[in-house]
Protein backbone atom coordinates (compact mmCIF):
# COMPACT_ATOMS: atom_id res chain seq x y z
CA UNK A 1 0.00 0.00 0.00
CA UNK A 2 0.85 3.18 -0.62
CA UNK A 3 0.21 6.51 1.60
CA UNK A 4 1.23 10.08 1.75
CA UNK A 5 2.01 11.13 5.70
CA UNK A 6 -0.81 12.78 6.73
CA UNK A 7 -0.83 14.92 10.13
CA UNK A 8 -3.45 16.66 12.91
CA UNK A 9 -4.59 19.71 11.37
CA UNK A 10 -2.87 22.71 12.82
CA UNK A 11 -5.22 23.80 14.80
CA UNK A 12 -5.34 20.28 16.58
CA UNK A 13 -4.78 20.46 20.59
CA UNK A 14 -6.48 18.98 23.50
CA UNK A 15 -8.20 21.13 26.43
CA UNK A 16 -6.97 21.30 29.62
CA UNK A 17 -9.26 18.87 31.04
CA UNK A 18 -9.05 16.10 28.36
CA UNK A 19 -7.66 13.31 30.46
CA UNK A 20 -10.19 13.93 32.97
CA UNK A 21 -13.00 13.59 30.52
CA UNK A 22 -14.33 16.78 30.40
CA UNK A 23 -15.22 18.95 26.95
CA UNK A 24 -13.77 18.40 23.80
CA UNK A 25 -12.89 21.01 20.53
CA UNK A 26 -14.97 20.21 17.95
CA UNK A 27 -12.54 18.99 16.12
CA UNK A 28 -11.79 16.14 18.96
CA UNK A 29 -15.67 15.34 18.77
CA UNK A 30 -15.50 14.97 15.34
CA UNK A 31 -12.60 12.36 15.73
CA UNK A 32 -14.42 10.45 18.68
CA UNK A 33 -17.55 10.03 16.33
CA UNK A 34 -15.75 8.96 13.69
CA UNK A 35 -13.38 6.86 15.81
CA UNK A 36 -16.54 5.19 17.02
CA UNK A 37 -18.07 4.65 13.61
CA UNK A 38 -15.33 2.85 12.46
CA UNK A 39 -15.64 0.50 15.71
CA UNK A 40 -18.66 -0.46 14.67
CA UNK A 41 -18.13 -0.83 11.02
CA UNK A 42 -15.33 -3.19 12.24
CA UNK A 43 -17.63 -5.11 14.27
CA UNK A 44 -20.27 -5.48 11.91
CA UNK A 45 -17.42 -6.97 9.79
CA UNK A 46 -15.92 -9.36 12.05
CA UNK A 47 -19.93 -10.65 12.39
CA UNK A 48 -20.21 -10.65 8.59
CA UNK A 49 -16.99 -13.19 8.51
CA UNK A 50 -17.99 -15.32 11.48
CA UNK A 51 -20.75 -15.59 9.04
CA UNK A 52 -18.85 -16.45 6.08
CA UNK A 53 -15.35 -16.91 6.88
CA UNK A 54 -12.62 -16.05 4.74
CA UNK A 55 -9.20 -14.86 3.69
CA UNK A 56 -6.83 -12.87 1.79
CA UNK A 57 -3.63 -13.75 2.96
CA UNK A 58 -1.50 -14.52 0.44
CA UNK A 59 -1.41 -18.39 0.45
CA UNK A 60 -5.24 -18.25 -0.45
CA UNK A 61 -4.92 -16.55 -3.42
CA UNK A 62 -2.01 -18.89 -4.56
CA UNK A 63 -4.86 -21.46 -3.88
CA UNK A 64 -7.52 -19.83 -6.10
CA UNK A 65 -4.90 -19.50 -8.95
CA UNK A 66 -3.92 -23.28 -8.09
CA UNK A 67 -7.42 -24.39 -8.38
CA UNK A 68 -8.88 -22.30 -11.55
CA UNK A 69 -5.26 -23.52 -13.25
CA UNK A 70 -6.40 -27.38 -12.05
CA UNK A 71 -9.95 -26.21 -13.39
CA UNK A 72 -8.49 -25.57 -16.59
CA UNK A 73 -6.10 -28.65 -16.74
CA UNK A 74 -8.81 -30.97 -16.43
CA UNK A 75 -11.08 -29.05 -19.27
CA UNK A 76 -7.97 -29.80 -21.74
CA UNK A 77 -7.67 -33.20 -20.37
CA UNK A 78 -11.03 -33.87 -20.91
CA UNK A 79 -11.51 -32.23 -24.23
CA UNK A 80 -8.28 -33.74 -25.26
CA UNK A 81 -9.87 -37.18 -24.86
CA UNK A 82 -12.66 -36.22 -26.76
CA UNK A 83 -10.91 -35.42 -29.86
CA UNK A 84 -8.54 -38.31 -29.50
CA UNK A 85 -11.93 -40.11 -29.52
CA UNK A 86 -12.97 -38.36 -32.60
CA UNK A 87 -9.81 -39.19 -34.46
CA UNK A 88 -9.49 -42.25 -33.75
CA UNK A 89 -13.18 -43.35 -35.41
CA UNK A 90 -12.44 -40.43 -38.76
CA UNK A 91 -9.04 -42.81 -39.25
CA UNK A 92 -10.58 -45.98 -38.94
CA UNK A 93 -13.36 -44.52 -41.68
CA UNK A 94 -10.47 -43.17 -43.73
CA UNK A 95 -9.49 -46.47 -44.32
CA UNK A 96 -11.98 -47.95 -45.02
CA UNK A 97 -13.18 -45.42 -47.72
CA UNK A 98 -9.75 -43.78 -49.06
CA UNK A 99 -11.78 -40.41 -48.78
CA UNK A 100 -8.77 -37.64 -49.61
CA UNK A 101 -10.83 -35.32 -47.27
CA UNK A 102 -11.71 -36.96 -44.58
CA UNK A 103 -8.17 -37.86 -44.38
CA UNK A 104 -6.91 -34.29 -44.46
CA UNK A 105 -9.63 -33.34 -42.46
CA UNK A 106 -9.04 -36.20 -39.59
CA UNK A 107 -4.90 -35.06 -39.60
CA UNK A 108 -6.44 -31.67 -39.01
CA UNK A 109 -8.25 -32.59 -35.96
CA UNK A 110 -5.52 -34.89 -34.56
CA UNK A 111 -2.70 -31.77 -35.17
CA UNK A 112 -5.15 -29.26 -33.59
CA UNK A 113 -5.75 -30.86 -30.52
CA UNK A 114 -2.54 -31.03 -29.81
CA UNK A 115 -2.48 -27.33 -29.02
CA UNK A 116 -3.66 -28.76 -25.79
CA UNK A 117 -0.16 -28.45 -25.05
CA UNK A 118 0.91 -25.88 -25.05
CA UNK A 119 -1.89 -24.35 -23.19
CA UNK A 120 -1.47 -27.02 -20.49
CA UNK A 121 2.38 -26.28 -20.20
CA UNK A 122 1.15 -22.67 -19.35
CA UNK A 123 -1.27 -23.34 -16.87
CA UNK A 124 1.31 -25.52 -15.08
CA UNK A 125 4.01 -22.85 -15.08
CA UNK A 126 1.22 -20.19 -13.73
CA UNK A 127 1.19 -21.84 -10.71
CA UNK A 128 5.05 -21.23 -10.11
CA UNK A 129 5.75 -18.32 -7.42
CA UNK A 130 6.68 -14.80 -8.29
CA UNK A 131 10.13 -14.28 -7.82
CA UNK A 132 12.51 -11.02 -7.68
CA UNK A 133 12.75 -11.49 -11.65
CA UNK A 134 9.38 -12.17 -12.67
CA UNK A 135 7.65 -10.08 -9.88
CA UNK A 136 4.18 -10.90 -10.60
CA UNK A 137 4.54 -14.29 -11.51
CA UNK A 138 4.06 -16.50 -14.51
CA UNK A 139 0.64 -16.25 -15.55
CA UNK A 140 1.41 -14.01 -18.95
CA UNK A 141 2.52 -17.74 -19.95
CA UNK A 142 -1.26 -18.22 -20.97
CA UNK A 143 -0.96 -14.77 -23.44
CA UNK A 144 2.00 -16.62 -25.19
CA UNK A 145 0.30 -19.74 -25.41
CA UNK A 146 -2.43 -17.85 -26.93
CA UNK A 147 -0.71 -16.30 -29.45
CA UNK A 148 0.31 -20.16 -31.22
CA UNK A 149 -3.20 -20.84 -30.86
CA UNK A 150 -3.96 -18.08 -32.69
CA UNK A 151 -1.49 -18.99 -35.64
CA UNK A 152 -2.31 -22.73 -35.38
CA UNK A 153 -6.25 -21.08 -36.27
CA UNK A 154 -4.35 -19.50 -39.16
CA UNK A 155 -2.59 -22.41 -40.34
CA UNK A 156 -5.97 -24.06 -40.44
CA UNK A 157 -7.84 -21.43 -42.63
CA UNK A 158 -4.64 -21.65 -44.71
CA UNK A 159 -4.81 -25.80 -45.08
CA UNK A 160 -8.65 -25.53 -45.69
CA UNK A 161 -7.94 -23.16 -48.42
CA UNK A 162 -5.52 -24.98 -49.88
CA UNK A 163 -7.57 -28.19 -50.04
CA UNK A 164 -10.80 -26.71 -51.25
CA UNK A 165 -8.41 -25.19 -54.10
CA UNK A 166 -6.67 -28.53 -54.92
CA UNK A 167 -9.97 -30.21 -54.96
CA UNK A 168 -11.13 -27.75 -57.90
CA UNK A 169 -8.05 -28.30 -59.90
CA UNK A 170 -7.97 -31.89 -59.36
CA UNK A 171 -11.15 -33.62 -58.46
CA UNK A 172 -11.45 -36.77 -56.53
CA UNK A 173 -14.36 -39.64 -56.41
CA UNK A 174 -15.16 -40.67 -52.94
CA UNK A 175 -16.32 -44.05 -52.01
CA UNK A 176 -18.72 -45.14 -49.63
CA UNK A 177 -20.31 -41.74 -48.76
CA UNK A 178 -22.43 -42.60 -45.72
CA UNK A 179 -19.16 -43.65 -43.82
CA UNK A 180 -17.40 -40.38 -44.64
CA UNK A 181 -20.59 -38.71 -43.55
CA UNK A 182 -20.73 -39.98 -40.45
CA UNK A 183 -17.42 -39.57 -39.70
CA UNK A 184 -18.15 -36.19 -40.46
CA UNK A 185 -21.06 -35.87 -38.08
CA UNK A 186 -18.75 -37.18 -35.44
CA UNK A 187 -15.84 -34.46 -35.89
CA UNK A 188 -18.25 -31.80 -35.69
CA UNK A 189 -19.89 -33.17 -32.75
CA UNK A 190 -17.09 -33.81 -31.03
CA UNK A 191 -15.44 -30.75 -31.92
CA UNK A 192 -18.35 -28.78 -31.11
CA UNK A 193 -18.50 -29.72 -27.57
CA UNK A 194 -14.69 -29.42 -26.99
CA UNK A 195 -15.61 -25.69 -27.91
CA UNK A 196 -18.36 -25.42 -25.88
CA UNK A 197 -16.58 -26.78 -22.99
CA UNK A 198 -13.49 -24.77 -23.60
CA UNK A 199 -14.96 -21.86 -24.03
CA UNK A 200 -17.34 -21.91 -20.95
CA UNK A 201 -14.81 -22.93 -18.72
CA UNK A 202 -12.03 -20.20 -20.33
CA UNK A 203 -14.83 -17.39 -19.52
CA UNK A 204 -15.33 -18.86 -15.94
CA UNK A 205 -12.01 -18.88 -15.13
CA UNK A 206 -10.94 -16.02 -16.88
CA UNK A 207 -8.60 -17.23 -19.57
CA UNK A 208 -8.12 -15.77 -22.84
CA UNK A 209 -6.12 -18.45 -24.24
CA UNK A 210 -8.66 -21.04 -23.07
CA UNK A 211 -11.24 -19.18 -25.16
CA UNK A 212 -9.10 -19.02 -28.07
CA UNK A 213 -8.49 -22.29 -28.32
CA UNK A 214 -12.30 -23.45 -27.76
CA UNK A 215 -12.89 -21.25 -30.66
CA UNK A 216 -10.11 -23.19 -32.68
CA UNK A 217 -11.97 -26.43 -31.79
CA UNK A 218 -14.94 -24.87 -33.55
CA UNK A 219 -13.19 -24.47 -36.64
CA UNK A 220 -12.18 -27.57 -36.63
CA UNK A 221 -16.09 -28.37 -36.14
CA UNK A 222 -16.64 -26.13 -39.39
CA UNK A 223 -13.83 -28.55 -41.68
CA UNK A 224 -15.58 -31.35 -40.62
CA UNK A 225 -18.98 -29.84 -41.87
CA UNK A 226 -17.25 -29.34 -45.03
CA UNK A 227 -16.38 -32.52 -45.24
CA UNK A 228 -20.01 -33.40 -44.67
CA UNK A 229 -22.00 -31.00 -47.01
CA UNK A 230 -19.14 -31.73 -49.89
CA UNK A 231 -19.92 -35.63 -49.62
CA UNK A 232 -23.44 -34.91 -50.00
CA UNK A 233 -22.73 -32.73 -53.02
CA UNK A 234 -20.95 -35.43 -54.62
CA UNK A 235 -23.85 -38.10 -53.70
CA UNK A 236 -26.13 -36.01 -55.68
CA UNK A 237 -23.79 -35.85 -58.72
CA UNK A 238 -21.75 -32.65 -58.51
CA UNK A 239 -18.27 -33.45 -57.39
CA UNK A 240 -17.46 -29.52 -57.39
CA UNK A 241 -19.93 -29.27 -54.05
CA UNK A 242 -16.92 -30.44 -52.00
CA UNK A 243 -14.32 -27.75 -52.72
CA UNK A 244 -16.79 -25.03 -52.62
CA UNK A 245 -18.23 -25.74 -49.78
CA UNK A 246 -14.26 -25.85 -48.19
CA UNK A 247 -13.87 -22.38 -49.15
CA UNK A 248 -17.31 -21.20 -47.87
CA UNK A 249 -15.81 -23.07 -44.57
CA UNK A 250 -12.56 -21.02 -44.95
CA UNK A 251 -14.30 -17.39 -44.77
CA UNK A 252 -15.84 -18.95 -42.14
CA UNK A 253 -12.42 -19.76 -40.05
CA UNK A 254 -11.28 -16.48 -40.78
CA UNK A 255 -13.99 -15.13 -39.07
CA UNK A 256 -13.51 -17.04 -35.67
CA UNK A 257 -10.02 -16.21 -36.05
CA UNK A 258 -10.62 -12.54 -35.83
CA UNK A 259 -12.86 -13.27 -33.20
CA UNK A 260 -9.32 -15.45 -31.26
CA UNK A 261 -7.26 -13.05 -32.31
CA UNK A 262 -9.14 -9.41 -30.84
CA UNK A 263 -9.06 -11.70 -27.51
CA UNK A 264 -5.75 -12.71 -27.13
CA UNK A 265 -4.90 -9.28 -28.37
CA UNK A 266 -6.91 -7.37 -25.86
CA UNK A 267 -5.43 -9.14 -23.27
CA UNK A 268 -1.78 -8.79 -24.37
CA UNK A 269 -2.30 -5.05 -24.28
CA UNK A 270 -3.66 -4.99 -20.86
CA UNK A 271 -7.56 -4.23 -21.99
CA UNK A 272 -10.17 -4.97 -19.74
CA UNK A 273 -14.08 -4.65 -19.69
CA UNK A 274 -14.77 -0.47 -18.76
CA UNK A 275 -18.09 -2.09 -16.79
CA UNK A 276 -15.09 -3.74 -14.31
CA UNK A 277 -13.58 -0.19 -13.86
CA UNK A 278 -17.20 1.24 -13.29
CA UNK A 279 -17.64 -1.43 -10.63
CA UNK A 280 -14.30 -0.71 -8.84
CA UNK A 281 -15.08 2.89 -8.82
CA UNK A 282 -18.92 2.25 -7.59
CA UNK A 283 -17.08 0.11 -4.74
CA UNK A 284 -14.49 2.25 -3.64
CA UNK A 285 -16.76 5.12 -3.46
CA UNK A 286 -18.89 3.01 -0.93
CA UNK A 287 -15.84 2.75 1.69
CA UNK A 288 -16.65 5.13 4.60
CA UNK A 289 -13.56 8.05 4.65
CA UNK A 290 -13.18 8.04 1.35
CA UNK A 291 -13.91 10.97 -0.27
CA UNK A 292 -12.88 11.42 -3.70
CA UNK A 293 -10.93 8.87 -6.09
CA UNK A 294 -8.39 9.07 -8.87
CA UNK A 295 -7.18 6.82 -11.72
CA UNK A 296 -8.06 3.13 -11.46
CA UNK A 297 -6.14 0.77 -13.69
CA UNK A 298 -6.51 -2.83 -14.23
CA UNK A 299 -4.70 -5.93 -16.06
CA UNK A 300 -5.04 -9.04 -16.30
CA UNK A 301 -1.94 -11.73 -15.34
CA UNK A 302 -3.21 -14.78 -16.65
CA UNK A 303 -6.48 -15.76 -15.21
CA UNK A 304 -6.37 -13.09 -12.51
CA UNK A 305 -7.11 -9.32 -12.36
CA UNK A 306 -4.26 -6.85 -10.48
CA UNK A 307 -5.83 -3.22 -9.68
CA UNK A 308 -4.38 0.17 -8.95
CA UNK A 309 -5.98 2.65 -7.20
CA UNK A 310 -5.72 6.46 -6.31
CA UNK A 311 -8.11 7.18 -3.33
CA UNK A 312 -8.59 10.82 -1.76
CA UNK A 313 -8.84 11.20 2.23
CA UNK A 314 -9.09 14.16 4.21
CA UNK A 315 -5.73 15.18 5.44
CA UNK A 316 -6.19 15.63 9.18
CA UNK A 317 -5.98 11.89 9.19
CA UNK A 318 -2.60 10.29 10.67
CA UNK A 319 -0.83 7.39 8.60
CA UNK A 320 -2.01 4.86 10.31
CA UNK A 321 -5.75 5.66 9.78
CA UNK A 322 -4.83 6.66 5.91
CA UNK A 323 -3.76 2.74 5.72
CA UNK A 324 -6.47 1.40 7.57
CA UNK A 325 -8.39 2.88 5.20
CA UNK A 326 -6.26 1.89 1.98
CA UNK A 327 -6.91 -1.74 3.25
CA UNK A 328 -10.82 -1.56 3.60
CA UNK A 329 -10.35 -0.08 0.21
CA UNK A 330 -8.80 -2.84 -0.70
CA UNK A 331 -10.85 -5.29 0.77
CA UNK A 332 -13.91 -3.77 -1.34
CA UNK A 333 -12.48 -4.10 -4.46
CA UNK A 334 -11.73 -7.71 -3.96
CA UNK A 335 -15.07 -8.45 -2.61
CA UNK A 336 -17.02 -6.84 -5.33
CA UNK A 337 -15.01 -6.98 -8.56
CA UNK A 338 -14.98 -10.62 -10.08
CA UNK A 339 -11.42 -12.50 -10.31
CA UNK A 340 -9.69 -9.63 -8.66
CA UNK A 341 -6.68 -10.86 -6.22
CA UNK A 342 -4.56 -8.43 -5.16
CA UNK A 343 -4.56 -3.76 -5.33
CA UNK A 344 -2.42 -1.59 -4.63
CA UNK A 345 -3.99 1.87 -3.14
CA UNK A 346 -2.40 5.01 -2.72
CA UNK A 347 -3.67 7.54 -0.80
CA UNK A 348 -4.11 11.19 -1.26
CA UNK A 349 -5.19 14.03 1.20
CA UNK A 350 -7.90 16.52 0.18
CA UNK A 351 -7.16 19.77 -0.88
CA UNK A 352 -5.00 22.02 1.56
CA UNK A 353 -3.59 25.58 1.41
CA UNK A 354 -0.38 23.60 1.55
CA UNK A 355 2.30 23.02 -0.69
CA UNK A 356 1.18 20.56 -3.47
CA UNK A 357 3.08 17.14 -2.64
CA UNK A 358 2.85 15.57 -5.76
CA UNK A 359 5.10 18.77 -7.36
CA UNK A 360 8.38 16.96 -7.12
CA UNK A 361 6.72 14.30 -9.85
CA UNK A 362 5.11 17.06 -12.49
CA UNK A 363 7.93 16.95 -14.91
CA UNK A 364 8.44 13.12 -14.71
CA UNK A 365 4.21 12.08 -16.15
CA UNK A 366 0.89 12.98 -16.35
CA UNK A 367 -0.28 12.73 -12.61
CA UNK A 368 -3.78 14.04 -11.96
CA UNK A 369 -4.11 16.86 -9.59
CA UNK A 370 -5.65 15.37 -6.32
CA UNK A 371 -7.88 18.05 -6.01
CA UNK A 372 -9.02 17.81 -9.84
CA UNK A 373 -9.30 13.69 -8.43
CA UNK A 374 -12.73 14.28 -6.12
CA UNK A 375 -14.98 12.69 -8.42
Amino acid sequence: MEGNQHTHAPGHRHSPDHHQGHGHTPEEDGQLRRSAGARLKQLRHVLAHAVAPHSHEAADKVDSAMETSGEGMRTLWISLAVLGATTVVQALIVALSGSVALLGDTIHNATDALTAVPLGMAFLLGRRAANRRYTYGYGRAEDLAGILIVATIAASAVLAAWMAVDRLLDPRDITHLWAVSAAALTGFAGNEWVARYRIRTGRRIGSAALVADGLHARTDGFTSLAVLLGSGGAALGWPAADPVVGLLITAAILFVLKDAAREVYRRLMDSVDPALVATAEIALRSVDGVIGIGAVRMRWIGHALRAEADIVVHAHLTVVQAHELAVAAEHALIHTVPRLTAATIHTDHSPTTGPDPHSALAHHGDRPDPAGALR
